[in-house]
């Protein structure tokens, strides 16, 4: 069973046993005090005590004790995992642009909704991120090499055109090809950018070289491959006046993805693309990373702390 809550020096939990041994303290104390009322009377203490004080003595102890608690959990350090943008890293985006990204099923049509969403997620990703765009129908290209301008990505997704056919191998392949001309880290020019390539079809490949096969090259390349299946099962285009369906097929990107490493994902409308997308930004840009939140528990400690304090105080105070 996974810990809720870990801790960066867990052996200083050990301190947490003066907790049960101050409440057994106090317990014992209360109960000598009873004993002693019973055998020798009320003292001239108790006299002039008011009654409703006794509450106020154990929300003092009890707030005493549990900001000890946390100010023993927060000496542990205890730390939890947070997503934390990469420093650097390469997206290529792979976008399908064959014939059948024509079809109305998603509003207006899937490359319109598509562009509109690969727009968005180049803006989801950290800015220290190169991203490349590779087009892909019966041939693929590299439309722009690694680069951190946003906005000539951008421009190059709002420019794609439909063609025939469809080569998910060559995509692929293109996508490869692009994480060859990352720019060097000049900090670091030996260093290996880390890089994923994002692939978005809505049929299978009907030429050119296996996808299956450039998927275990990508592995082999280090570069896992998030794939998305967009569009559904009633998706068609008219071609010389005739109704041609062309319904989504996940099976051949489901392929791709186990192949590679990666994650398949599908959509079947706009809203549910972004969705895709924005989870597929936070894979490929962020990474969990351990952090200390000494703090929270020390605000803890610090708010009981201060009910004990007024506990005490109200006790200290006259009453008539």
């Amino acid at each position: 069973m996974v810990p809720l809550i870990s801790f960066f020096h867990p052996e200083r939990l050990w301190l947490l046993a003066l907790v049960p041994v101050l409440l057994l303290l106090y317990g014992a104390l209360l109960q000598r005090s009873r004993t002693r009322s019973r055998t020798q009377g009320i003292d001239n203490l108790a006299k002039v005590m008011p009654k409703q004080a006794a509450w106020k003595r154990h929300i003092a102890v009890l707030a005493a004790v549990v900001s000890l608690a946390a100010l023993v959990v927060a000496f542990a350090q205890p730390k939890d995992a947070v997503d934390v943008p990469r420093e650097r890293a390469t997206v290529v985006l792979a976008i399908d642009v064959s014939r059948s990204m024509e079809a109305t099923d998603v509003d207006p049509n899937r490359l319109d909704a598509a562009k509109e969403a690969a727009s968005g997620f180049v803006d989801l990703l950290p800015r220290g991120f190169n991203t490349s765009l590779v087009a892909f129908a019966g041939s693929s290209s590299i439309i722009t090499p690694p680069t951190q301008d946003r906005g000539l990505v951008k421009r190059a997704i709002d420019n794609l055109q439909l063609a025939p056919s469809t080569a998910i191998g060559e995509g692929i392949y293109s996508a490869l090809d692009a994480m060859l001309l990352v720019p060097q880290d000049p900090n670091d020019p030996e260093e290996s950018t880390p890089g994923a390539i994002v692939l978005l079809s809505d049929g299978y490949t009907n030429i050119g070289r296996s996808s299956t096969v450039a998927a275990r090259d990508a592995k082999e390349a280090g570069y896992p491959i998030y794939t998305i299946a967009y569009g559904t099962p009633n998706g068609y285009v008219v071609s010389n006046g005739r109704r041609e369906p062309v319904p989504v097929n996940p099976a051949e990107l489901n392929a791709v993805a186990r192949e590679s490493g990666g994650e398949a994902f599908q959509a079947g409308s706009r809203e549910e693309l972004q969705r895709v997308y924005a989870s597929i930004a936070r894979s490929v840009g962020y990474e969990k990373v351990d952090q200390e939140v000494t703090e929270f528990y020390a605000g803890i400690a610090l708010g009981f702390a201060v009910l004990a304090s007024l506990a005490v105080l109200s006790l200290a105070a006259r009453w008539p």
